[in-house]
């Protein structure tokens, strides 16, 4: 099944395409295709030069139209299909001074999701042996946010919250500056105002809080929130916590994050958590090789 592109993940890309669009090509345009005779076309395909998820190849048409309306997209593949070295993913045929244009543009966005979709179905591929869910951070590429936690979700992750508008996650320094603001135990303090500021939450908002002891922990337990994140626990201290909340308060989901990659996420999946939150889906997640091999048809 597809993966849907939210509107706000759409009008997102759109944005980049036209800033990628204005910094390749100025107000001057492609002064090296102004080399090559206007009636000519090719037809070029782009092949997975590694293995990969695809992803972004659902934009290639809207790519292709900032250009010219002449240049036809045919996909062989789709974004969360996994594919081998070698692969065809799509067709572009059409005037070869557009398609040169366009083709770094193209590459770009493609290699760079289908990086993220391909790392993040590394992550999910490594716990499926679990229940944890695999999540992205808002650990992203300033003013990509929104397209990159679409690749994760090709790659067959979860997203977490987009910004600081849709959710409240009450972190370490959030709890330092309750601390020097009076009397009494931070976390205990809170319960007040999360009850003020819930409200201001959509019907998709959740409350959570960021712990990294245990005694914190029990305390964030008697709170009217809905996740408690276990910040750079270990395992057995995560596994503690796991069997703690089962007893007092099974309604709350907790999340491991801090650092996680590869090598300690498994044992913090089997821990029993619910949750894990992953920065380095979209913060280090290397470009995927992807080409655009050309050849030249009849004149036009």
């Amino acid at each position: 099944m597809p993966i849907e592109l939210y509107d706000i993940e759409r009008d997102n890309f759109l944005t980049l395409l036209q800033l990628a669009r204005t910094e390749d090509l100025s107000t001057v345009g492609d002064v090296t295709g102004m080399l090559l005779d206007e009636s000519l076309c090719a037809h070029t395909v782009f092949t997975a030069r590694e293995p990969l998820v695809a992803c972004g190849l659902e934009l290639l048409n809207e790519i292709a139209a900032a250009y010219s309306d002449s240049i036809t997209t045919t996909l062989l593949r789709h974004d969360g299909e996994s594919c081998d070295k070698g692969v065809a993913l799509a067709e572009w045929s059409g005037p070869a001074r557009d398609i040169v244009a366009a083709e770094r543009v193209a590459l770009n966005f493609l290699q760079r999701l289908s990086g993220i979709a391909t790392l993040t179905h590394r992550y999910v591929d490594a716990v499926a042996h679990t229940a944890a869910k695999v999540l992205d951070t808002r650990k992203t590429t300033p003013g990509w946010r929104d397209i990159e936690k679409y690749a994760v979700r090709v790659g067959g992750g979860t997203n977490h919250r987009r910004g600081l508008y849709d959710a409240i996650l009450i972190k370490d320094n959030h709890i330092a500056t309750i601390a020097g603001e009076g009397e009494g135990e931070p976390i205990e303090r809170l319960r007040e105002p999360i009850e003020r500021v819930r409200p201001l939450l959509g019907a998709s908002g959740f409350v959570q809080i960021e712990v990294d002891t245990l005694d914190q922990f029990r305390k964030a337990l008697a709170l009217p929130i809905d996740i408690i994140m276990l910040d750079n626990m270990p395992p057995a201290m995560m596994a503690e916590a796991v069997a703690t909340r089962n007893e007092l308060a099974p309604h709350i989901e907790l999340e491991a994050s801090g650092g996680i990659t590869l090598e300690p996420l498994v044992a913090a999946a089997e821990s029993g958590v619910d949750r894990i939150s992953i920065g380095a889906l979209t913060h280090s997640a290397p470009a995927v090789d992807i080409g655009l091999d050309s050849s030249l048809l009849q004149g036009r």
